[in-house]
């Protein structure tokens, strides 16, 4: 299939007139990406080809707003499916060779176009190209981070989960392993329940805890203080002969304040009794 080529086409006319040369010389030119263009469609709904040739577009119009807008719009697909930034820099830079190697043929066709011309659109579209990828990559950054962090909050929601009960009690059963990260959460979030809600019993469930070392039961102990500090009895269910052990062995006591109760069912019935009518 050969180029076609009318002395009075502009460059976007002639770019439209050879579209489909244009597709087959990007796919050439993108070694690695021509392989991944129907799963990147599958999982990001992602048409790179179609894509394509909008950016071609805007770059060659100048239509400098909607490439930055369509840059952010791509940054925030390709952060949402997680897909990997080097398809995206490899697919720009061979739609950037793609397009020079078009242009190039269109200029040596159309003898009356200015070298001036030529070298102030070289200026134009590769500061349009480098704006584009530019403006993605902040925008797939800045998305990303909003993701992580959106998902770092639910983490620790997930991670400690206080269940009001009654507008005065509620249940904090953890579940899992305890670490330094971990037990640092509980402390803000318990906290901060205590003093939003008016908690003023809050049962701790360690049931789903198999073990916890030393430094950690210190810092749980802190926390079990700091909720005292703040009018809020803590009751301790579900201890496990492991940890136990570890206070036993160590001499570590849970203040006055603190209730320990055997199983949550039994806090329950003591704290929180069915009401017969």
């Amino acid at each position: 299939m050969e180029l076609t080529y009318n002395y009075s086409d502009q460059l976007k006319e002639f770019f439209e007139k050879n579209s489909q040369i244009f597709e087959q010389t990007l796919l050439y030119e993108a070694v690695n990406v021509k392989d991944k263009i129907d799963e990147i469609l599958r999982v990001g709904n992602i048409d790179l080809v179609h894509n394509a040739h909008i950016l071609v577009v805007y770059v060659i119009n100048g239509e400098d707003e909607s490439l930055k807008k369509f840059a952010e719009q791509e940054g925030i697909a390709w952060a949402t499916h997680s897909i990997a930034l080097s398809f995206k820099l490899e697919w720009v830079h061979a739609i950037r060779r793609t397009l020079w190697g078009f242009i190039e043929k269109y200029y040596k066709w159309n003898e009356n176009k200015e070298l001036a011309d030529f070298f102030q659109l070289e200026t134009d579209i590769n500061n349009r190209v480098d704006e584009f990828l530019n403006t993605f990559f902040i925008s797939y950054s800045t998305y990303k981070d909003s993701l992580i962090n959106a998902q770092r909050e639910l983490v620790e929601t997930l991670s400690v989960p206080i269940i009001p009960i009654d507008p005065s009690i509620c249940i904090l059963p953890l579940v899992g392993s305890m670490d330094s990260s971990r037990v640092a959460i509980l402390k803000d979030k318990v906290l901060t329940k205590v003093s939003d809600l008016g908690i003023e019993t809050l049962i701790l469930d360690l049931s789903g805890i198999a073990t916890m070392d030393n430094e950690i039961i210190i810092e749980l102990m802190k926390c079990i203080d700091g909720i005292a500090m703040m009018g809020c009895k803590t009751v301790i269910t579900g201890l496990r002969k492991e940890i136990v052990k570890e206070m036993t062995n160590t001499c570590i006591k849970f203040n006055y304040h603190t209730e320990t109760l055997g199983t949550l069912q039994k806090a329950l019935s003591e704290h929180f009794p069915i009401q017969h009518h």
